[in-house]
C-alpha cells in the first residue's frame, strides 16, 4: 500500500477508508469528522392519498455525505473522538465525554443561520469537555481571510486542542475522513504522528500543500 504523500510526520494515503484501515498498523487516536449524512434529506410529498418519500435533490456537498453515516468500522479503536456524532448517536455506545465546540467563541458571534455548536462524540473522558473560538462565516479568531478549502472545514485550533488534551508527541493520530487535513496539520505543529485517509484525491492536494507550509517560530 503505496502512501500519496509522506514526510516525517504524517502520511496520506488516498482511497476509501473501508478498505485501508485494516492494512494499518495500530493508532493511539482516531479524531476525525466523517461525513455524517447533512446532505441525506428526506421530505415527504403528498400524492393523491398516499405518501411517497424523496430524497431533496442535488449533489452532496462531500463523497458520503447523500447517506446516514455508520460509525461501527471506527469503534474497533480503543480511543476516539468523533464530530458530527450528534447526527448518527444512536450508532453509538453511551458516553459522558462529549466535546461542545462553542462557535460563538463566548457568545461574541453575530446573530445568522450558522449552529451556535457542534458536538463530538468521545469514549476518551467520563465528563463533557468545551472548546470556545468564534468561527461563523467570514468572522473568526483564526484562519480569518483565508481561502475556505472544504465544504465542512474545521479550525486547526480545534484540532490542536482537541490533540492536546488526548495525546502526547510522538503519538499516532488517524483521520479517515482527512478533507482538507486540518488534523494533520495540527498534529505535525503539536510533534504528533499522523496518518490520513481521504477518498477525494482534489482534497489529498489540498492537504499535501497544508502540510509542506512551514510554520515560522520566533
Amino acid at each position: 500500500m503505496l502512501p500519496y504523500y509522506q514526510d516525517s510526520h504524517c502520511t496520506i494515503y488516498h482511497g476509501d477508508c473501508l478498505e485501508i484501515l485494516p492494512q494499518l498498523e495500530p493508532v493511539d487516536l482516531v479524531l476525525t469528522d466523517p461525513p455524517y449524512g447533512i446532505g441525506f434529506q428526506i421530505k415527504e410529498q403528498v400524492v393523491g392519498q398516499g405518501h411517497r418519500r424523496i430524497k431533496m435533490g442535488g449533489k452532496p456537498p462531500i463523497f458520503g455525505d447523500d447517506k446516514p453515516f455508520d460509525p461501527s468500522h471506527l469503534l474497533m479503536f480503543n480511543r476516539c473522538i468523533l464530530f458530527g456524532a450528534n447526527y448518527y448517536a444512536n450508532k453509538l455506545p453511551p458516553s459522558g465525554g462529549w466535546i461542545i465546540w462553542d462557535k460563538t467563541g463566548g457568545g461574541r458571534g453575530p446573530n445568522n443561520t450558522f449552529a451556535d455548536v457542534e458536538l463530538a462524540w468521545s469514549n476518551i473522558w467520563k465528563t463533557p469537555k468545551i472548546f470556545h473560538h468564534l468561527w461563523k462565516g467570514l468572522v473568526r479568531d483564526s484562519e480569518a481571510g483565508e481561502r475556505v478549502l472544504h465544504p465542512t472545514q474545521k479550525p486547526i485550533s480545534l484540532m490542536s486542542w482537541c490533540l492536546t488534551l488526548a495525546t502526547i508527541e510522538n503519538q499516532i493520530v488517524l483521520d479517515p475522513y482527512m478533507g482538507s487535513g486540518p488534523i494533520l496539520r495540527a498534529a505535525k505543529d503539536l510533534g504528533r504522528k499522523a496518518i490520513g485517509i481521504e477518498i477525494e484525491e482534489k482534497y489529498c492536494e489540498i492537504a499535501v500543500k497544508r502540510l509542506q507550509q512551514e510554520v515560522l517560530t520566533f
